[in-house]
């Protein structure tokens, strides 16, 4: 299991979003003259270069939706290992992401576990929250360090329950997701190891900006629910195939192309669904 580590907030006295960045950042917004030289690097430091819009389902809102979310965003870094909710707890904040990647897990009572579900920047972290308000079916860490934008469950729920562009931007974006969880059970059932650890590498960088991704082979087989041999002979037939490199815990694909050929066909069928109801980045 990986270790978890606290959520760290960029914080001001009291504020936890830098409040002179997201004033630049929305005068930057507002100025409809191309001529003019941009705001300082400087003035948006506070928030690491990150834009809220630089998460798919805010940018897709409407400017009078988005603008009455951004008070309530809270910028937060997201560093690996970093457990946002246990399963069996109420969620608190709901998780925008911008660069990070978390993982959806589902552990039995003996401590085995399964990942059912990944979210990048395409998506939010909490469909609990606003589906019913109810209790997380799963562990949800962060496979892939970044930042993100978080609200509080009870802001997030008001504005849902308004049943404007917000509520259809999650119900979409939850029908994507409960589509990458069916596939995923289907597939870690009824395919071999190999494709799926080229379907759970695929998803992954469908939301880096790399083609790298840091991970040990125990925690690839912990999130496939299989041994750790199964996963060191399949990235060693990936990696002989020179469609990945594999060393001290950084994958580097080489070929991706490589890698999609040998995939089944739950990844495009995820990809086709994801494309079809969600916004491009």
């Amino acid at each position: 299991m990986a270790q978890v580590s606290t959520i760290r907030t960029s914080s001001t006295g009291q504020q936890v979003i830098n409040a002179k960045a997201f004033a630049a950042l929305k005068a930057k917004e507002n100025d409809s003259t191309q001529s003019k030289r941009p705001v300082a690097p400087r003035a948006l430091a506070g928030l690491h270069g990150h834009n809220p819009k630089h998460n798919g389902l805010l940018a897709a809102l409407p400017a009078a939706d988005y603008d009455r979310l951004l008070p309530h965003l809270e910028f937060v870094e997201m560093p690996f290992g970093m457990t946002i909710c246990e399963a069996g707890e109420q969620m608190q904040h709901v998780y925008f992401l911008t660069n990070s990647i978390v993982s959806l897990l589902y552990e039995t009572a003996d401590g085995a576990s399964s990942e059912t579900a990944v979210i990048g920047y395409e998506g939010v972290v909490g469909h609990d929250v606003y589906m019913g308000g109810g209790a997380s079916l799963n562990r949800a860490f962060v496979k892939s360090a970044g930042y993100g934008f978080r609200i509080k469950a009870s802001v997030l729920q008001a504005e849902f329950a308004r049943g404007e562009a917000l509520q259809q931007a999650l119900l979409r974006f939850t029908q994507a997701l409960f589509t990458q969880m069916a596939h995923t059970v289907a597939c870690n059932r009824h395919h071999t190891i190999v494709q799926q650890l080229c379907r759970w590498l695929l998803l992954s960088l469908d939301r880096l900006q790399s083609n790298q991704i840091s991970m040990t082979q125990d925690l690839i087989a912990s999130m496939l629910g299989v041994r750790r041999e199964s996963v060191t002979e399949a990235a060693r037939k990936l990696q002989d195939e020179g469609l990945i490199h594999y060393s001290r815990g950084q994958i580097t694909v080489v070929d991706r192309v490589g890698l999609e050929d040998h995939i089944c066909e739950c990844y495009a069928s995820i990809k086709k669904v994801y494309e079809g109801l969600l916004p491009n980045k």
